[in-house]
């Protein structure tokens, strides 16, 4: 089996979280370690591996086939970058890049140097997405009218990661949770044609945005997208109305919450919700009315992984492509200029 020696750009929540477990426990991938600038934590964790002291250090490393950009958000294009040129291949994390532009500039790199590029967006392989694809590719609701897709939580104070909390390029809410509704509503739907957004800041000494209301317009029906840092109390994160029936399901894959408590991927639980997490299914079936809580599908983050071990190995599509970071940006940039004129934003 080809190995693909791997090393992470950062070793905080998304390496410890996201990353590392699912490329130690796939056989075709090798942990070298990650670039460590003043908190040495990951050989705590693999101490075979090697905490790297600088970027250079990690790209002069010829030994590297992958390397995972898993940083702030404004350094995105410019360590991409660097290790496009340093002939690596890379995955970045969402958001792609604070501008579509860096985006396009990145995918036509890869393309130069012959190396894949991938977007990171691990909530595809969240139970509460793929289940939501199931019903609809189902057709058990009809024609769509409407969906609605939450991404809340209650942090009415400002947290302490600088890079989130201070006006800069990528900072703030909806570079930080749009990406990943933005990208749910894609994936479904495809590109809408149009754009309107509400883009606020709620909390008190907040200096960058926490609260946004995006509507995307697609011909014969809309899509919501909402998130919030000030909900002590959300409501289901997934409301799905067809001409049909409608599906309401909570959020409530329970990957990130097993990876924080140490729980190793991988088994015939891995990414199975409790019960309390199935949707609710109330529509028309064969003639008959039917309202039921239907079972989840399970999420696999390390489904993210094996697309990209095929993809390097086998020639197999790149599960996220850079050509869909783009698309993601480029709403996310319509709904920053929608907020500021106070008007639909044609894509």
């Amino acid at each position: 089996m080809q190995i693909i020696k791997t090393a992470l750009l950062s070793y905080g929540m998304s390496g410890k979280v996201f990353h590392a477990p699912f490329i130690v426990t796939h056989p075709g991938f090798q942990l070298a370690g990650a670039w460590e600038r003043s908190s040495k934590k990951i050989q705590e964790d693999y101490p075979e591996v090697t905490s790297y002291p600088t970027l250079e250090a990690v790209l002069a490393d010829q030994t590297i086939d992958l390397v995972i950009v898993n940083t702030p958000n404004d350094t995105h294009f410019d360590y991409a970058k660097k290790a496009l040129l340093a002939g690596k291949n890379i995955v970045v994390e969402k958001a792609f890049t604070t501008t579509s532009e860096e985006g396009k500039e990145l995918k036509a790199l890869a393309e130069k140097q012959g190396k894949m590029i991938s977007v990171y967006q691990n909530r595809r392989y969240d139970s509460d997405l793929r289940t939501v694809q199931q019903v609809i590719a189902d057709n058990l609701l009809g024609s769509i009218v409407e969906a609605e897709f939450h991404y809340d939580r209650f942090k009415p104070f400002v947290g302490p990661k600088v890079h989130k909390e201070t006006p800069a390029p990528g900072a703030g809410l909806l570079m930080d949770l749009g990406p990943h509704l933005v990208d749910e509503a894609l994936v479904i739907f495809g590109m809408p044609q149009s754009v309107f957004a509400d883009i606020r800041i709620t909390r008190p000494l907040s200096k960058v945005d926490d609260n946004f209301n995006l509507l995307l317009y697609y011909p014969t029906f809309r899509v919501i997208l909402k998130a919030s840092s000030s909900v002590r109390e959300a409501i289901p994160a997934n409301l799905v109305h067809g001409l049909k029936g409608s599906f309401i399901k909570p959020r409530a894959d329970v990957q990130e919450a097993d990876l924080i408590a140490g729980k190793k991927p991988g088994g015939a639980k891995w990414g199975v919700e409790p019960e309390t997490g199935q949707g609710l299914l109330h529509t028309e079936k064969d003639g008959n009315v039917i309202r039921e809580y239907i079972p989840s599908a399970a999420g696999n983050y390390g489904d993210y992984y094996e697309g990209i071990y095929q993809a390097l190995t086998n020639g197999k599509p790149v599960p996220v492509t850079a050509d869909e970071g783009i698309c993601t940006i480029q709403v996310i940039e319509a709904a920053i200029v929608s907020n500021k004129e106070k008007k639909v934003i044609n894509l």
